[in-house]
Formats: C-alpha cells, sequence, structure tokens
C-alpha cells in the first residue's frame, strides 16, 4: 500500500471521529518507542499508524480500550480495597471519641445541665473531649 487514505481505514473503524482518535493514540505510542508492526517507509508516525489500522496489523479492540481507558477519571476499585485498614491506636481514639461526645451532649439536643455555664454553652475543655 503506497498511500494511505482515511478511506481505507474507513472500511475497519466506520467512524471518522473514532478513527483519528485511535489513530492518534497509536501514532503517540509509537513516537514513545511502541514497535511497529508495518514496514517504516520512511513515513511518519501518523502515516504509520494509519497503515497498521488498514492493514490491520493491531488490534483495534484493545486500541480503543486503551483509548477509553486513559480518558477516564474513574477506575474501578476492587471489593477488597473498600475496607479502610485503621493504624495502630486509631479504634481505641476513635472509641473514646464516641464515649465522651455522647456523654458530654456535644452534637445531640439535650445539654448536660453539669458542664454547661450560665450562658448555656458547654464548657468542656479538649483535654475532656480527647478523653485526657
Amino acid at each position: 500500500m503506497a498511500r494511505v487514505t482515511v478511506e481505507d481505514c474507513i472500511e475497519k473503524i466506520p467512524n471518522r471521529f473514532e478513527l483519528v482518535m485511535m489513530a492518534s493514540r497509536r501514532a503517540r505510542e509509537i513516537g514513545s518507542g511502541a514497535a511497529i508492526t508495518v514496514e517504516r517507509e520512511n513515513d511518519k508516525k501518523t502515516v504509520i499508524s494509519l497503515r497498521e489500522i488498514a492493514e490491520e496489523t493491531i488490534s483495534t479492540d484493545a486500541l480503543k480500550e486503551d483509548m477509553i481507558a486513559s480518558y477516564q477519571r474513574y477506575l474501578p476499585q476492587d471489593a477488597e480495597e473498600d475496607e479502610i485498614d485503621l493504624m495502630d491506636g486509631e479504634k481505641e481514639w476513635g472509641d473514646k471519641e464516641s464515649a465522651t461526645t455522647a456523654a458530654s451532649g456535644i452534637y445531640s439536643d439535650e445539654e448536660s445541665s453539669d458542664e454547661t455555664s450560665s450562658e448555656g454553652k458547654n464548657s468542656s475543655s479538649l483535654g475532656d473531649i480527647a478523653g485526657i
């Protein structure tokens, strides 16, 4: 194939926009050192990528999946990674904090009468909240 035109590649990938995106993706891969599956023949990277698509020497499905993955912002996580591992002492800290918070009534609508000042605000110190 002496010259590659878009019409030669349209038979393989019917959507012109998708063809251009995939050819440019492949040209970038070639530019970054990927192996070429056709003879170079003193062609530029874009022409080489179009020739590879037209001659079907590369998998267009794999190229499309790589292209889609590169534009994704969210990659699904495995179910194993959903659990949060606590550091040493973090569980105990959470237990102390929740017990202190429940006892002092900081986040509840009820205020305990012995820990409020005359203005009605909570007068417990940070040390009391932290359980120190």
